[in-house]
């Protein structure tokens, strides 16, 4: 029987996806629930897991097609029914899928830049909600990339990193099955290694593996490339000189579709800029004693895991301040006519990565101890890195970070994160002369700027929640004492 898998409602509505590379090919077996695809909404990347166990017939669309929800994906051969017969996999999953019984393999090649990874359990997934759990009775024909790297912002002058890179080593895949015999099908090996030897012109057929997985690995490519004998040049017919124009290699000008992260990002700038009346005010605070509280945080042992920087102190001032000003973590409700008070704090925190800006944020932010929040803000980072931020994570915030100051920049005029009301965008650390205590000095100085909905907060609440965010970073060890 022949099993049609229409593409899913992968959440919040979005009515269509971008392929972004299929993990299987036509003729590869697949079992229950393993990944078939990674597809792109606007809000994430999510790898779908397939609905059948058996051969892939067709694949209805190529990668960087976009595909509207319902529509054809993938047929795939199901054993054990005539062929006449068909199917086709409901649109919303309705359960989670059942785990495969088979021994567990797990194996996740390192990308071709940085990559950040955590161990992880082996849950059930449903589609749209995240990367599908790792290795349940995988076959041995694919091993799944993770997604590309991502930089989350961490403040620049006052050498305070708060996110951690966690870089993991390359596993081999432990087949508990025998080997197939391969010397038919196609060189077994991942995305990155396939793009490697791509832009090495390595034909990965003449490639022999080293481990005993029978994977191609990029240190097989870079071995076979260093052996492979240089191409003769032709010869270059003499040509005059073109014109100069604006790019060394020719190229005048690139067209790039405007897809996934970039053009939701797009949607919501124009809407959040021409919906809500922006004001924007600034702050430069002296931050001497919050960078000493910093070192000395990173200094003692019982906090030294968790790397404890500015950008961790500045969101526990802001959900400190929140709790004096709950106005700037409100929200306008268009359809009821209504303003939404929230009494918990989502905090969003803008992160650039190479599919663009995304704001995941970090639920009830305000219950989190400094040491707990700048773990919370390590661990988004990574799945930032990791290309992994699901649609959840990505909705449903009250009050953003933007730190800008890792780039060296004093200060800007934060956008809104629409529905948000308030953003606070964090400048880069100087050392200034100020004055201190009847005297010029030398100081760590900081300048906050603080953009809000006119609609809903007043001068005066503004104002007022920007003057406590500096008394905490002020002071930040007499304010964490009274939290």
């Amino acid at each position: 029987m022949n099993a049609e898998f229409r593409l899913p409602d992968l959440g919040e509505g979005l009515p269509e996806a971008e392929i972004v590379q299929w993990l299987v090919a036509e003729g590869d077996e697949v079992t229950l629930n393993q990944p078939i695809a990674e597809v792109e909404t606007a809000k994430a990347i999510v790898e779908l897991p397939s609905p059948f166990a058996g051969t892939v017939q067709t694949l209805h669309a190529a990668a960087g097609d976009v595909v509207a929800v319902g529509s054809p994906l993938i047929v795939i051969g199901v054993p054990g029914e005539e062929p006449g017969e068909a199917a086709s996999a409901p649109v919303q999953p309705e359960a989670e899928a059942p785990a495969s019984t088979e021994p567990e393999a797990s194996a996740e090649p390192a990308s071709a830049e940085s990559e950040a990874a955590e161990p992880e359990k082996a849950v059930p997934n449903l589609v749209g909600y995240g990367a599908a759990p790792r290795a349940q009775g995988r076959p041995q024909r694919r091993a799944v990339r993770r997604g590309a790297g991502a930089a989350l912002g961490e403040h620049g002058r006052s050498g305070a990193s708060d996110t951690a890179v966690l870089a993991a080593a390359p596993h081999d895949i432990v087949d508990s099955a025998p080997p197939l015999d391969v010397r038919h099908e196609r060189p077994r090996s991942t995305p990155p290694v396939r793009q490697l030897a791509k832009q090495l012109g390595v034909d990965l057929a003449l490639v022999e593996a080293s481990g005993v997985t029978a994977v191609i690995r990029r240190e097989d490519v870079e071995r076979f490339a260093t052996r492979m004998p240089a191409a003769p040049q032709p010869a270059q017919p003499q040509v005059p000189d073109a014109p100069r124009g604006p790019s060394h290699d020719g190229t005048r000008e690139t067209r790039t579709p405007i897809r996934g992260v970039r053009k939701a990002t797009a949607a919501a700038m124009v809407r959040s800029a021409f919906t809500a009346p922006h004001v924007t005010c600034f702050l430069e605070v002296d931050v001497t004693e919050t960078t000493r509280f910093i070192a000395g945080l990173r200094a003692d042992p019982r906090f030294a895991e968790q790397r404890i920087g500015l950008l961790a102190v500045a969101a526990k001032a802001a959900c400190l301040a929140l709790r004096a000003e709950p106005t700037l973590g409100s929200s306008w409700d268009e359809e009821a006519g209504e303003i939404v008070t929230h009494h918990y704090v989502n905090l969003g925190i803008a992160a650039a990565t190479e599919r663009g800006l995304i704001v995941p944020n970090i639920p009830d932010a305000d219950r989190l101890t400094l040491p707990q929040l700048a773990e919370a803000i390590r661990d988004l980072a990574a799945t930032a890195r990791a290309g992994r931020a699901t649609p959840a994570s990505l909705s449903g915030g009250t009050f953003s970070i933007t730190n800008f100051g890792v780039f060296g920049v004093d200060a800007g005029t934060p956008i809104l994160n629409p529905p948000e009301a308030g953003i606070l965008g964090l400048g880069t650390v100087r050392r200034r002369p100020w004055e201190f205590e009847g005297e010029i000095a030398l100081r760590d100085v900081l300048t906050l700027s603080l953009s809000f909905d006119h609609r809903l907060v007043d001068g005066e609440q503004g104002a007022r929640f920007l003057a406590a965010v500096g008394d905490v970073l002020r002071e930040p060890g007499r304010a964490m004492l009274l939290s």
